[in-house]
């Protein structure tokens, strides 16, 4: 039968459209300003956490409209923003500091949705908004750690000089003092930091004859230091947010010590901050053994020592000497012991790392080597009442804390290369979190999240009306030509540029694609690129009716002549779309996204759906004239 269309067609319209719709439904909703808390270290929340911040929004009596705890920890959403901003501050001053505190959006759509897998699209800073930190580089943190590079670099070169010294250390007000054991040698050693040393300057020469010199850093190493340790933390940041899977994120230089992170359609913007803001990185140290723990308790340390604490208290004393620090992993990967069942995390060392721990671990077969775990982190400041205390803006001060915990400190059984695990750790969460900032590279000083927010549309509510007002206006007078022109055929090709849209939402909802506004614009292009392909099918079929041709020879030829057209004509734009999108940046990617999905969506709603609906009205019976 001529026109007909068979029951596997439909089936396959059918499969498309009909999951295209639900999954397309989830967008309709909005988003509901929302905080979202996590365990720090990435451990889990009970009921116990979850009854605490209940009692604390209700004792201030603050609004909200529903509470939830599942696995991602516990979201709360909220009527107004006002509401949300309000609750953040006083959970922030009144829970401890195992809660990670994050606004976000959370999706206002049902849950049944989301269990089905329906999850609403990403928006875009400039359509949705999103997670916006500022964050403060902490320089003075950056210049200790060269000041200490330094010393030992300073030792090196007066024992190779043959200059002898008492003592090198680095002063708590900044600079280096060398106590030389002669004074008549300072000229020699003076010659001697200028010749290997140029990045430091000379302060004190010994002129008081107490056998000191004092030096400092260089205003060209300063900055120089300053610029390298806030480059490299923009690095690092960058492949953290890289790590964490977030849609064309903005990270970028601002003033001399700050960076500015932008992560738009961000869900969970708890490991979002905690990820960022954490400075963590590892020490490996051999635990001294020759000296005794109770003694150093009661505060007899000896020199070169230090007494560290276990995660659960224990102290532990530890030589001050690090072996090899995070520097030296090139590779991080969480996992679960097969024996033990519990987290670990395996660690691939560079060159280096490998060849210090080969050594180190081949000369201490059956002693003791820690890990020490080192986190850099804010928190806000509070009175002795726990009264959060302010600046003269009224924003809460913060004072920033350094955590170090020996995670495990096992006996080397064995000589240890290049790769190895680490155990002792609380959570698969937190095997994994540490494995991520371990794999994406060290941050070169401590970072302080100074703001946070949820920010709305950065181009003006006014010109994202505008983008979306330019969908509709472009849709209706689509609309509203092929209905006059092409009569009862444009309605059908109608129906089909409305379903091509909802399945291009659908595609970006499925995909968790970031729509933003250059995004939108490839919608307003497919909208008219939508109905080429019926424009070029009807034209066929009128011309094949004023050949003299029967209708049904008309809607047949119409749209097998038509076809390889079609096709040839969206093939050659789709691959622009493809090239746009491997070489452009963010904007450029947006756009290249939904003009690729709308080519194949517009593909399918032209030519298969209009061909079905055609072979409904007019298929398989006689007819005199086409509506067309």
């Amino acid at each position: 039968m001529r026109n007909h269309t068979p029951w596997w067609k439909w089936l396959i319209i059918a499969v498309v459209i009909v999951p295209g719709m639900f999954y397309a439904l989830p967008n309709l909703f909005g988003d509901d300003p929302g905080i979202q808390l996590r365990g720090s270290r990435g451990g889990s929340l009970g009921t116990s956490e979850f009854g605490q911040v209940q009692k604390v929004l209700d004792a201030a009596q603050v609004s909200y409209r529903s509470t939830v705890l599942d696995e991602q920890g516990i979201r709360i959403r909220f009527e107004t923003t006002d509401a949300q901003l309000q609750a953040r501050d006083l959970l922030e001053s009144q829970l401890p500091n195992s809660f990670t505190i994050a606004l976000t959006l959370l999706p206002a759509a049902p849950d049944w949705l989301s269990g089905l897998g329906a999850l609403p699209m990403y928006l875009g800073l400039d359509l949705r908004g999103g997670v916006h930190f500022l964050l403060e580089v902490d320089m003075e943190s950056a210049l200790r750690r060269a000041e200490d590079r330094y010393v030992a670099d300073l030792r090196s070169t007066l024992r190779e000089a043959k200059i002898r010294y008492k003592g090198i250390h680095r002063d708590p007000a900044g600079g280096i003092t060398i106590t030389l054991r002669e004074t008549n040698v300072a000229v020699d050693a003076v010659k001697a930091i200028k010749d290997e040393l140029p990045g430091l300057i000379i302060v004190e020469a010994g002129d008081n004859g107490d056998n000191a010199l004092r030096v400092r850093l260089a205003e060209d190493e300063i900055e120089e230091l300053s610029g390298f340790a806030l480059e490299q933390n923009i690095t690092a940041l960058r492949n953290r947010v890289d790590e964490l899977g977030v849609a064309e994120p903005v990270v970028q230089r601002q003033g001399d010590r700050r960076i500015v992170v932008q992560l738009p359609g961000v869900q969970d913007t708890a490991r979002a901050k905690r990820i960022l803001g954490r400075t963590a990185t590892l020490e490996m140290m051999m635990v001294d053994e020759e000296h005794s723990l109770d003694a150093a308790l009661g505060g007899k340390v000896p020199p070169g020592s230090k007494v560290f604490r276990f995660r659960d208290g224990q102290p532990i004393l530890l030589n001050k000497r690090v072996i090899y620090s995070g520097d030296n992993i090139v590779d991080a990967a969480a996992s679960i012991d097969t024996q033990s069942g519990g987290p670990i995390v395996s660690i691939t060392l560079d060159a280096i790392g490998a060849r210090i721990n080969q050594k180190v671990t081949g000369k201490n077969i059956g002693k003791r080597m820690a890990v020490l775990y080192i986190e850099s982190k804010s928190a806000i400041k509070t009175d002795a009442n726990g009264v959060t205390l302010k600046d003269a803006q009224g924003r809460a001060l913060r004072v920033r804390q350094r955590i170090e915990e020996v995670i495990t400190a096992p006996v080397i059984r064995d000589q240890l290369g290049k790769r190895f695990q680490i155990e002792g750790l609380d959570s698969v969460n937190e095997a994994r979190d540490l494995s991520l900032m371990l794999r994406a590279g060290s941050l070169a000083a401590p970072v302080e999240i100074i703001e946070e927010r949820t920010v709305g549309p950065s181009l003006g509510q006014a010109n994202i009306d505008q983008g979306f007002r330019s969908v509709i206006i472009g849709f209706v007078l689509v609309l509203v030509f092929m209905a006059i022109y092409y009569r009862v055929f444009g309605l059908f090709a109608n129906v089909a540029l409305a379903l091509n849209l909802i399945l291009i939402v659908a595609v970006l909802s499925l995909l968790q694609a970031t729509l933003t506004l250059p995004g939108v614009a490839g919608i307003v292009l497919t909208v008219g690129m939508a109905v080429d392909a019926n424009v070029l099918i009807f034209e066929r079929i009128r011309e094949e009716l004023h050949n003299g041709n029967t209708p049904q020879a008309s809607i047949h030829t119409g749209y097998e002549r038509a076809l390889s057209t079609i096709v040839d004509a969206n093939v050659t734009t789709l691959i622009a779309a493809i090239v746009l999108f491997n070489f452009g940046t963010g904007p450029i990617k947006g756009f290249a996204v939904t003009l690729s999905i709308g080519i194949l969506t517009s593909m399918f709603t032209a030519i298969v759906l209009t061909r079905a609906l055609v072979n409904v009205f007019f298929g398989g019976r006689r007819v005199k004239a086409l509506a067309i």
